[in-house]
């Protein structure tokens, strides 16, 4: 009897022991990079990128169990390497819910498998069966990692902190502004009241889909693909109140549609693809293009074979060149989504490659600055709350 209840007891640790280095092993082998670091760029694009502001408007780290602060040599970004990139400010998404068999043409909302991965990871029991948990605790997460910077890593909720950011970046550049964002509204679990607690818990943007229709609207891969329901109106005037930012990525056609018919703010799309470059069921038709830049907003191109068709940088320029013909150099953006379990050129480091493909493009210094980051400042610096 010992021996059989000292084999249960091996087994029992060997199976925990998978179970929570599970989420390691997937990280690894989803967001992964078609080429390892050192990135080499020409010497012209080097000694430019190092003057840039650079901004990326999505990046998907806190769904993970990597300790911000610390290097790692998987997954595309941390505090580390994205201070030697030069990145200055980092909008991170808050990732609740994803269907199984996660597809980009029809997904239901019924299945979920941020459940699994929350357990797994031994984040918080109340995590587990509350979307609007996963969101606040994410946010602690983030919350938590600028506490322990030692001033590296900044939570920027108002203007006022961005402009304070700024200075000080401009005197040391080795330093990081977070801002957070959601990936879907499902998060307020169908409660307009949830905006303000979202909001209460340093959320300044708010993505409105993912990979499935919400109580909110359409998603670009849903079963329906509606638009704005009632519930949705609602949240988007509450949203607009708040000064909280509007992201139409994965968004439903209708639901861009109906956004665009209510906004008086500017909206953004965090990360995408646009048709003209690459056709797909998220990525930006020309009309939409020209609606979100109507409304003072940017556009975040993506890095991924999905969003520009090609795992390269030229696939990544070729879309920010035709964004920038469409609209104009100030509407176009980054939006890489890293550690979005996604196949990426390169990791974070590898950014003044893109720097030497816009070079090689044919944009000015200027365009290079404002594509960058810089267009992604001024948004900022003009629609988030004053204090």
């Amino acid at each position: 009897m010992r021996k059989l209840l000292l084999s249960l007891l091996i087994i029992l640790l060997i199976g925990s022991a998978l179970v929570f280095s599970l989420p390691s092993i997937v990280d690894r082998q989803m967001n992964s990079v078609e080429s390892p670091a050192p990135y080499p760029a020409s010497a012209p694009a080097e000694q430019l990128h190092q003057t840039l502001f650079i901004a990326d408007l999505h990046d998907d780290a806190l769904l993970w169990e990597r300790d911000l602060l610390e290097r790692y040599d998987f997954g595309h970004s941390d505090l580390p390497r994205m201070l030697e990139a030069r990145v200055g400010l980092q909008v991170f998404s808050t990732v609740t819910k994803t269907p199984r068999g996660i597809n980009y043409e029809r997904n239901s909302g019924e299945t979920d498998n941020i459940t699994l991965l929350a357990m797994a990871q031994r984040w918080p029991r109340e995590t587990w069966n509350s979307l609007l948990q996963r969101a606040l605790y994410q946010a602690a997460k983030l919350e938590q990692a600028s506490a322990a910077s030692q001033g590296r890593l900044s939570l920027i909720k108002s203007r006022d902190d961005l402009a304070s950011f700024i200075q000080a970046w401009q005197q040391d550049p080795q330093r990081l502004a977070a801002i957070l964002a959601t990936e879907g509204l499902q998060s307020i679990e169908g409660k307009l009241e949830n905006v303000d607690r979202l909001y209460a818990a340093g959320f300044r943007i708010a993505g409105l889909a993912h990979f499935f229709d919400n109580e909110v609207g359409g998603s670009a891969h849903g079963l329906e693909k509606g638009g704005l329901t009632a519930l949705g109106r609602q949240v988007v005037k509450r949203l607009e109140e708040k000064a909280m930012l509007i992201d139409l990525a994965h968004a439903s056609r209708a639901l861009i549609d109906d956004v665009l018919a209510m906004a008086t703010r500017p909206v953004l799309v965090s990360h995408t693809g646009v048709e003209g470059t690459c056709p797909g069921t998220r990525n930006l038709s020309d009309k939409h293009l020209q609606g979100i830049a109507a409304t003072g907003g940017v556009i975040g191109i993506g890095y991924w074979e999905t969003a520009v068709c090609a795992t390269s940088v030229a696939a990544i320029v070729q879309a920010i060149r035709y964004t920038a013909d469409k609209v104009g150099v100030q509407h176009v953006a980054l939006g890489s989504d890293f550690n979005g379990t996604v196949h990426t050129p390169f990791d974070v480091t590898g950014l003044p490659q893109l720097t030497q493909g816009l070079l090689e493009a044919g944009f000015s210094h200027a365009e290079i600055a404002a594509i960058m980051g810089g267009n992604v400042q001024r948004l900022l610096l003009a629609s988030l709350p004053q204090r």
